[in-house]
């Protein structure tokens, strides 16, 4: 198998993984908070305690995948579009 041909196969196989997982899993953890919801702060003794609501998810503490927001997008403009 020549490397090209070989770099094209492993690019599909993530691809399709990457699919997968948008298709089974549409959120993930939001990589501001890192899935907590706030942010963590350390206290005058080093304990670390919970700080603000995250601002990118607002406390929800997930996001919508770039895929999956991708697939959204084209779905409906497909719908509009075909209205």
């Amino acid at each position: 198998m020549t490397p090209t041909a070989l770099a094209i196969a492993c690019l599909a196989i993530v691809t399709l993984c990457y699919i997968a997982l948008c298709a089974v899993s549409p959120f993930g953890d939001c990589r501001k908070c890192r899935g907590f919801g706030y942010a963590l702060k350390e206290d005058r003794r080093g304990r670390l305690r919970p700080g603000k609501t995250c601002r990118r998810c607002h406390g929800d503490r997930k996001r919508i995948r770039v895929g999956r927001h991708m697939f959204n997008v084209a779905a409906r403009l497909h719908r509009d579009g075909t209205r």
